[in-house]
């Protein structure tokens, strides 16, 4: 027990904290008005464009905060509130959602291994669970330490996921803010532009504390594993 609570309440708290403060952000942002008046579907569209791209589509996805770029059928999807806002945040959000439309037509490299390793991720972290339930319940009546060590392989697997999704994060939103910052028919204040990098940040944070916890999972597992192997 104390094992568990100095690797997985920290993290809590900070994930908490994190989570609170991006979307405290984030409602802030979307309150403030462009004074260009440019829609995220209309800033995504010039995105894409002003990058040579136009294989890719622009959809309404329903739901908060559920915007992302699907590589696998070319779609950016962006929530209501960013496909139709005309706030700070919509533009934000809509430019770094482009950032990994420009990241997949150059061929970048890292978000080509994180698309790879989707699959294998999804399978494993649906089954993942189960294979830890299991494994303790067995280390613990039969010492068998085999299935709680598949399940630590699992963890991980999602590890390395989690810490490759951070450059291709922090690198969408550089490609976002970049382009903003050189397009002023959008963003016509330096304020616009810090207010779209304040959001663009904590956003980037959530993934930050997302590989945090992983990495403390993993660690707390692989203790449960290797400390009882050395009893």
């Amino acid at each position: 027990m104390a094992t568990y609570l100095f690797f997985i309440i920290p993290m809590l708290i900070l994930s908490i904290f994190v989570q609170w403060k991006f979307r405290h952000k984030f409602a802030r942002y979307a309150e403030m008005q462009l004074n260009s008046g440019f829609s995220g579907h209309e800033i995504a569209e010039k995105m894409l464009h002003d990058n040579g791209i136009y294989d890719v589509r622009v959809m309404n996805a329903d739901g908060q905060l559920t915007d992302h770029y699907n590589p696998a059928d070319k779609t950016v999807n962006l929530s209501t509130d960013v496909y139709y806002g005309r706030s700070v945040a919509a533009a934000a959000v809509a430019a770094h959602e482009c950032g990994h439309a420009v990241q997949h037509a150059k061929s970048y490299y890292w978000l080509q291994f994180r698309t790879n390793m989707v699959p294998v991720v999804s399978i494993s972290s649906n089954l993942l669970q189960w294979v830890l339930i299991i494994g303790i319940l067995l280390i613990g009546f039969t010492g068998n330490p085999f299935v709680l060590g598949m399940g630590v392989a699992g963890l991980v697997l999602i590890t390395i996921f989690s810490f490759i999704t951070l450059p291709v994060e922090f690198d969408a939103s550089k490609r976002a803010l970049i382009w903003l910052k050189n397009n002023q028919v959008v963003m016509h204040s330096y304020e616009e532009n810090a207010q779209a990098k304040d959001a663009l940040w904590w956003a980037a944070m959530t993934y930050v504390v997302a590989a945090l916890g992983a990495l403390s999972n993993l660690l707390y597992y692989a203790s449960m594993l290797f400390g009882r192997n050395k009893n």
